[in-house]
């Protein structure tokens, strides 16, 4: 275990005194509670409002209260829980009813993380794992991910960065990436074959949250030995399907035609 940061200790320390119920609390407060130097206390609360952790009570002047970052951060993690525990449960419906694995995937940077995943009931399936990373360019989900990202945000996130190659199938070109990614935006649906696994092919569609916003794909991955462009189409419109069920989990509607 690496060494404890004393002044992160202490901060942390600060916003933990409103877990045990206080709705505000002073500085002379939090240095009796804390057994801490006034300044110390003093450069912490600064510290903590200039980040908008914590917030000035403006009818109570010297008292301070949790700040909108809080909640902010307690609210996206609300939101991947609840997106891996939902997650998992419509990827265990879907998996049942075409009998292939099935994932569940959020985009960190330019990778993707497996949040949940159902193994396939074939002999011959697919090996992974939730919690895995793999470069989001060699992946349906990641595709998928990555095409729903805003073009100005995609170039950050893209550009001088090297497209590594999984297997000889994997895209290692910016352009032809990012022609994928359009053909991606256009269908609705991303497929990769063989990009990130010589034996696997997989389709993915988008997840999306109360807003619209897309914050997760699911996808269906399949040996080469039961793929044919029949069953492509098949699974694509199973992934939507699933993908739409987990979206109105996570309170999006889709508009009525």
């Amino acid at each position: 275990m690496g060494r404890l940061v004393p002044a992160v200790t202490r901060a942390l320390d600060v916003l933990e005194l409103f877990l045990q119920g206080e709705g505000t609390l002073s500085a002379p407060e939090v240095t009796r509670k804390l057994q801490l130097p006034r300044t110390t206390v003093h450069e912490l609360l600064t510290t903590l409002a200039a980040r908008s952790y914590l917030v000035t009570v403006p009818e109570q002047p010297g008292r301070y209260r949790l700040g909108v970052r809080t909640y902010q951060l307690g609210s996206r993690y609300a939101e991947k829980l609840d997106l891996a525990a939902e997650g998992q449960q419509v990827a265990r419906e879907v998996a049942e009813t075409c009998g292939e694995t099935v994932h569940v995937a959020i985009l960190e940077d330019t990778e993707v993380i497996y949040i949940a995943k159902v193994d396939s009931t074939h002999a011959v399936r697919m090996v992974s794992a939730a919690g895995r990373k793999l470069p989001a360019h060699c992946t349906s989900v990641g595709k998928l991910l990555l095409a729903a990202l805003p073009e100005a945000e995609l170039d950050a996130r893209l550009d001088g960065r090297e497209l590594v190659a999984m297997t000889d199938n994997s895209l290692t070109d910016a352009t032809e990436l990012r022609a994928a990614l359009a053909v991606v935006r256009k269908r609705g649906i991303a497929v990769e074959h063989r990009e990130s696994n010589p034996d696997v092919s997989c389709v993915a569609a988008p997840v999306r949250d109360r807003s619209g916003r897309v914050v997760a794909a699911l996808s269906i991955s399949v040996p080469m030995i039961r793929w044919t462009e029949e069953r492509e189409e098949e699974l694509a419109q199973l992934a939507a399907g699933g993908a739409d069920a987990l979206s109105g989990r996570l309170g999006h509607h889709r508009p009525q035609i």
